[in-house]
């Protein structure tokens, strides 16, 4: 490979990389808030006025199953930003094409499905606490991968 092709591919993988290690961080904070909040998860605090402790008096067990669905939800964050991890260092750092494909590919689902309920206006929620980290992790890897790929374009 060439100097330069090289250097794409390692300056993109290596951004990719951090993205991926930033989805596992907000996967773990986002376990934790489950059970250190006494708000729903990272920037909602009520839904429609009602707290946690006001909705668990009326119903613990709806409570429960919205912390379990939070968890489940922080281990697939997590998941995905392992996967991002090891293919952009162990793959895409090796000028493996398919490691980028599935390294792009792994997120992107996972954000096409999450993201767009949060448009809908059916809850309130700190824009900045609840989805500025996801957002800024999304841009370092959107850059890394866009570097990456000039980099398997000059193998082309």
């Amino acid at each position: 490979m060439a100097d330069k092709q090289v250097e794409k591919l390692s300056q993109g993988a290596n951004l990719m990389a951090i993205a991926g290690l930033a989805f596992i961080a907000y996967g773990v904070v986002f376990f934790a808030l489950n059970f250190l909040s006494t708000g729903f998860e990272l920037g909602v605090e009520t839904i429609n006025g009602v707290t946690r402790e006001q909705l668990n008096q009326i119903n613990p067990a709806i409570v429960y199953y919205i912390g379990h669905l939070h968890i489940a939800a922080a281990g697939f964050i997590a998941a995905t930003g392992i996967a991002v991890y090891a293919l952009s260092r162990y793959g895409v750092s090796e000028g493996l094409f398919w490691a980028w494909v599935a390294a792009v590919i792994a997120p992107v689902v996972g954000l096409a499905a999450a993201l767009p309920m949060h448009y809908f206006g059916f809850f309130a929620h700190d824009w900045v606490l609840h989805l500025g980290p996801i957002y800024v992790a999304t841009a370092v890897f959107v850059i890394g991968a866009l570097i990456s790929l000039k980099g398997f374009a000059k193998m082309g």
